[in-house]
Protein backbone atom coordinates (compact mmCIF):
# COMPACT_ATOMS: atom_id res chain seq x y z
CA UNK A 1 0.00 0.00 0.00
CA UNK A 2 1.27 3.76 -0.63
CA UNK A 3 2.39 5.30 2.78
CA UNK A 4 0.73 7.97 1.32
CA UNK A 5 -3.10 7.46 2.04
CA UNK A 6 -4.53 9.12 4.49
CA UNK A 7 -5.31 6.58 6.78
CA UNK A 8 -7.11 7.60 10.41
CA UNK A 9 -4.21 7.05 12.63
CA UNK A 10 -5.80 8.96 15.59
CA UNK A 11 -7.45 7.78 17.99
CA UNK A 12 -11.34 8.55 17.82
CA UNK A 13 -11.19 9.87 14.38
CA UNK A 14 -13.83 8.61 12.56
CA UNK A 15 -14.56 8.18 9.17
CA UNK A 16 -16.46 6.37 6.05
CA UNK A 17 -15.12 3.51 4.33
CA UNK A 18 -16.93 2.39 1.32
CA UNK A 19 -16.50 1.39 -2.42
CA UNK A 20 -18.98 2.31 -5.17
CA UNK A 21 -19.17 2.15 -8.62
CA UNK A 22 -19.43 5.24 -11.00
CA UNK A 23 -23.23 5.10 -11.00
CA UNK A 24 -22.83 5.66 -6.91
CA UNK A 25 -24.00 2.12 -6.28
CA UNK A 26 -22.69 0.04 -3.20
CA UNK A 27 -24.63 -3.03 -2.92
CA UNK A 28 -27.25 -5.36 -4.78
CA UNK A 29 -29.28 -7.08 -1.86
CA UNK A 30 -26.77 -8.55 0.24
CA UNK A 31 -23.78 -8.98 -2.13
CA UNK A 32 -21.35 -6.81 -3.75
CA UNK A 33 -21.69 -6.38 -7.13
CA UNK A 34 -18.14 -6.65 -8.15
CA UNK A 35 -15.00 -8.66 -7.68
CA UNK A 36 -11.92 -6.05 -8.13
CA UNK A 37 -8.52 -7.47 -7.26
CA UNK A 38 -6.67 -5.06 -4.22
CA UNK A 39 -9.84 -3.00 -3.31
CA UNK A 40 -10.32 -5.44 -0.63
CA UNK A 41 -6.78 -5.29 0.62
CA UNK A 42 -6.89 -1.20 0.40
CA UNK A 43 -10.16 -1.66 2.59
CA UNK A 44 -7.89 -3.77 5.04
CA UNK A 45 -4.73 -1.53 5.28
CA UNK A 46 -7.34 1.56 6.22
CA UNK A 47 -9.44 0.16 8.59
CA UNK A 48 -6.71 -2.42 10.45
CA UNK A 49 -6.26 -1.89 13.79
CA UNK A 50 -9.31 0.50 14.23
CA UNK A 51 -12.56 -0.16 15.45
CA UNK A 52 -15.45 -0.84 12.71
CA UNK A 53 -19.10 0.21 12.59
CA UNK A 54 -21.78 -1.38 10.44
CA UNK A 55 -25.32 -1.81 10.04
CA UNK A 56 -26.10 -5.54 10.72
CA UNK A 57 -27.15 -6.84 6.96
CA UNK A 58 -23.34 -5.73 5.85
CA UNK A 59 -22.40 -7.61 8.93
CA UNK A 60 -24.53 -10.81 8.17
CA UNK A 61 -22.97 -10.56 4.49
CA UNK A 62 -19.71 -10.96 6.36
CA UNK A 63 -20.63 -12.98 8.52
CA UNK A 64 -17.92 -13.19 11.16
CA UNK A 65 -15.70 -10.34 12.71
CA UNK A 66 -13.07 -9.13 10.55
CA UNK A 67 -9.88 -9.87 12.37
CA UNK A 68 -7.57 -7.29 14.19
CA UNK A 69 -10.72 -5.04 14.34
CA UNK A 70 -13.32 -4.82 16.96
CA UNK A 71 -16.64 -4.66 15.64
CA UNK A 72 -19.71 -3.05 16.53
CA UNK A 73 -22.92 -3.90 14.83
CA UNK A 74 -26.03 -0.81 14.71
CA UNK A 75 -28.92 -2.75 14.87
CA UNK A 76 -32.72 -2.29 15.99
CA UNK A 77 -33.02 -5.50 17.12
CA UNK A 78 -32.15 -5.72 21.12
CA UNK A 79 -32.11 -9.48 21.25
CA UNK A 80 -29.16 -9.78 18.10
CA UNK A 81 -25.46 -11.04 19.00
CA UNK A 82 -23.10 -12.35 17.41
CA UNK A 83 -19.46 -13.62 19.31
CA UNK A 84 -16.77 -11.57 18.92
CA UNK A 85 -19.16 -8.61 18.12
CA UNK A 86 -20.78 -5.46 20.32
CA UNK A 87 -24.20 -3.94 19.28
CA UNK A 88 -25.38 -0.96 19.69
CA UNK A 89 -29.00 0.34 18.43
CA UNK A 90 -28.02 3.39 17.06
CA UNK A 91 -24.82 5.00 15.40
CA UNK A 92 -24.50 7.47 18.39
CA UNK A 93 -24.66 4.74 20.96
CA UNK A 94 -21.93 2.80 18.39
CA UNK A 95 -19.79 5.54 18.51
CA UNK A 96 -19.86 6.19 22.35
CA UNK A 97 -18.60 2.36 22.71
CA UNK A 98 -16.08 2.84 19.87
CA UNK A 99 -15.06 6.05 21.36
CA UNK A 100 -14.09 4.01 24.32
CA UNK A 101 -11.82 1.57 22.15
CA UNK A 102 -9.36 4.53 21.84
CA UNK A 103 -8.59 3.80 18.37
CA UNK A 104 -9.73 5.26 15.00
CA UNK A 105 -13.00 4.69 13.81
CA UNK A 106 -14.43 3.61 10.88
CA UNK A 107 -17.75 3.13 9.56
CA UNK A 108 -18.10 0.92 6.97
CA UNK A 109 -21.72 0.10 5.76
CA UNK A 110 -23.86 -0.03 4.04
CA UNK A 111 -25.95 2.56 2.41
CA UNK A 112 -28.38 3.83 5.57
CA UNK A 113 -25.82 3.80 8.46
CA UNK A 114 -23.99 5.78 5.50
CA UNK A 115 -26.36 8.33 4.93
CA UNK A 116 -26.96 8.77 9.09
CA UNK A 117 -23.80 8.83 10.08
CA UNK A 118 -23.27 12.16 7.20
CA UNK A 119 -26.58 13.68 8.61
CA UNK A 120 -25.51 13.43 12.23
CA UNK A 121 -21.95 15.48 10.85
CA UNK A 122 -19.86 13.51 12.53
CA UNK A 123 -17.62 12.63 10.08
CA UNK A 124 -14.00 13.51 10.00
CA UNK A 125 -12.59 12.09 6.89
CA UNK A 126 -14.05 9.84 3.94
CA UNK A 127 -12.35 6.97 2.30
CA UNK A 128 -13.87 6.58 -0.59
CA UNK A 129 -12.95 3.96 -3.74
CA UNK A 130 -14.84 4.25 -7.18
CA UNK A 131 -14.65 1.51 -9.03
CA UNK A 132 -14.68 2.19 -12.58
CA UNK A 133 -17.69 0.60 -14.09
CA UNK A 134 -21.10 0.81 -13.52
CA UNK A 135 -23.15 -2.27 -12.19
CA UNK A 136 -26.81 -2.85 -11.36
CA UNK A 137 -27.40 -2.82 -7.55
CA UNK A 138 -30.70 -1.15 -5.34
CA UNK A 139 -27.90 0.30 -2.41
CA UNK A 140 -26.47 3.51 -3.25
CA UNK A 141 -24.33 5.78 -1.33
CA UNK A 142 -25.33 8.55 -0.27
CA UNK A 143 -24.89 12.20 -1.74
CA UNK A 144 -21.72 13.67 -0.41
CA UNK A 145 -21.92 17.09 1.43
CA UNK A 146 -19.28 18.81 -1.07
CA UNK A 147 -19.27 21.62 0.84
CA UNK A 148 -18.39 20.43 4.17
CA UNK A 149 -15.67 18.11 2.37
CA UNK A 150 -12.34 18.61 0.60
CA UNK A 151 -10.62 16.30 -1.77
CA UNK A 152 -6.91 15.68 -0.05
CA UNK A 153 -5.91 12.73 -1.83
CA UNK A 154 -6.56 10.55 -5.10
CA UNK A 155 -5.07 7.62 -6.41
CA UNK A 156 -5.46 5.74 -9.38
CA UNK A 157 -5.41 1.75 -9.11
CA UNK A 158 -5.16 -0.59 -12.46
CA UNK A 159 -6.86 -4.02 -11.70
CA UNK A 160 -9.21 -6.19 -13.25
CA UNK A 161 -11.39 -3.63 -12.98
CA UNK A 162 -9.76 0.16 -12.24
CA UNK A 163 -10.71 1.40 -9.24
CA UNK A 164 -9.57 5.32 -7.98
CA UNK A 165 -9.50 5.61 -3.85
CA UNK A 166 -10.24 9.33 -3.22
CA UNK A 167 -9.18 10.48 0.86
CA UNK A 168 -12.20 13.75 1.80
CA UNK A 169 -10.98 16.05 5.01
CA UNK A 170 -13.76 17.63 6.57
CA UNK A 171 -13.54 21.38 5.72
CA UNK A 172 -12.87 22.60 9.58
CA UNK A 173 -14.67 26.37 10.13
Amino acid sequence: MNASLAKSSDACTISIVAARSLNNIIGNDDKIPWRVKGEQKLFKDLTMGGCIIMGRKTFETIGRPLPGRKTIIVTRNDSYTSDGCECASDIPTALTLARSKNTPIHIVGGGEIYRKALELDVVDIMHLTTIQAEVEGNVFFPEIPESEFTLVEKKEYHSNIDYVYECFQRIKI
